[in-house]
């Protein structure tokens, strides 16, 4: 095993981009040693890893689709034998539908994509990491946590996208779910919940929600960045927000809170 006994590691699922590498990158920053994962072996995963590695920090991929489950203990323990025991889970991995559209025409094979990815694969890792955890003598010094990265559309409704939000949705008490079990265990867990996002996955609408920022959708008045969302995930697993556990925390610009 070549990691510290004592360092604080984490898992970022869907650690290629996006979203996921900034959380890895701000993991990194703040002393973490972090594992990427990616669903494959390929250029963007590798490029991901050169770029968390440049800031000096353990670093290691591991290749598997979240969705497939019986991967998480393998996987887990492919981890801990590189980098040394884990301390934080991040299920950042997500998809979205297959089509956007009218919710009367969406497929059963979109709906369950949805739910394979976005929550039933965060709710078996939750409790594959959880089970590690209290299988073994941990650190008290060590803060450990789960944060789930959901979405603003486990509350809000985007009927052209339904399944996505009720994949969300059943992530969002998931999260409430696992921290219910593991307050008592010292492991805390959070749902972050990103809004108006910059990234791939939001790149074929964003000039649309561009517009409707611009019109008020959000109080700060402009589209969230990966980096901030990273920061946010960070400061959670570092334990710099104490006394908590099951939170949300809206990284959303003010966009969901109620107006006249």
């Amino acid at each position: 095993m070549s990691g510290s006994t004592d360092a604080r590691t984490a898992l970022v699922t869907g650690a290629s981009r996006g979203i996921g590498l900034a959380i890895a990158v701000e993991l990194a920053r703040d002393g973490f040693a972090v594992a990427l994962n990616g669903l494959a072996d390929d250029e963007e995963l590798r490029a991901a890893e050169r770029a968390v590695r440049e800031l000096g920090g353990p670093v290691t991929t591991v290749v598997f689709d979240v969705a497939d489950t019986a991967r998480h203990e393998h996987a887990l323990a492919e981890i801990e034998e590189t980098l040394g025991p884990l301390t934080t889970l991040v299920n950042n991995a997500g998809v979205s539908v297959a089509s956007r559209g009218d919710i009367l025409d969406v497929t059963e094979e979109s709906y369950d994509r949805c739910q394979a990815v976005n929550a039933r694969a965060v709710f078996f890792l939750c409790q594959a990491f959880a089970r590690r955890l209290l299988g073994r003598r941990r650190d008290a010094a060590l803060y450990h946590s789960i944060v789930n990265v959901t979405s603003a559309n486990a509350s809000a409704v985007a009927v052209q996208r339904a399944e996505y939000c009720a994949s969300k949705a059943a992530a969002a008490m998931i999260s409430q779910a696992f921290a219910v079990r593991l307050g008592a265990e010292g492991i805390a867990v959070h749902d972050v919940r990103p809004g108006v996002i910059e990234t791939g996955m939001t790149a074929p609408v964003i000039e649309s929600y561009a517009r409707r920022v611009e019109e008020g959708l959000t109080l700060i008045p402009r589209i969230g960045q990966p980096v901030e969302i990273g920061r946010i995930v960070a400061t959670l697993a570092s334990g710099r927000l104490p006394y908590t556990t099951g939170q949300v925390v809206s990284a959303d610009g003010g966009m969901l809170i109620s107006r006249f």
